[in-house]
């Protein structure tokens, strides 16, 4: 675990990692209002391990001190 990176490139980074996640969240919606079950469960993939990466991260910085269900 790292100490003290609580800094300008934390939140640059987690900006990025919330992005992906928004981004794999929205294509999965999409897919779900489409009907589209293929798609759904990839994109659904994609967005879980989005999650699991903001989480990792928050857990590698010291910010989050457990990672439920990881």
């Amino acid at each position: 675990m790292k100490e003290n990176c609580i800094d300008d490139h934390l939140f640059i980074r987690y900006r990025q990692l919330l992005d992906e996640e928004d981004l794999a969240f929205s294509e999965m919606e999409h897919d779900f209002e489409e009907g589209n079950g293929q798609k759904f469960k990839h994109h659904h993939e994609a967005w879980i391990k989005a999650v699991e990466a903001r989480l990792a991260y928050l857990g590698e910085c010291g910010v989050l001190a457990t990672v439920a269900g990881a």
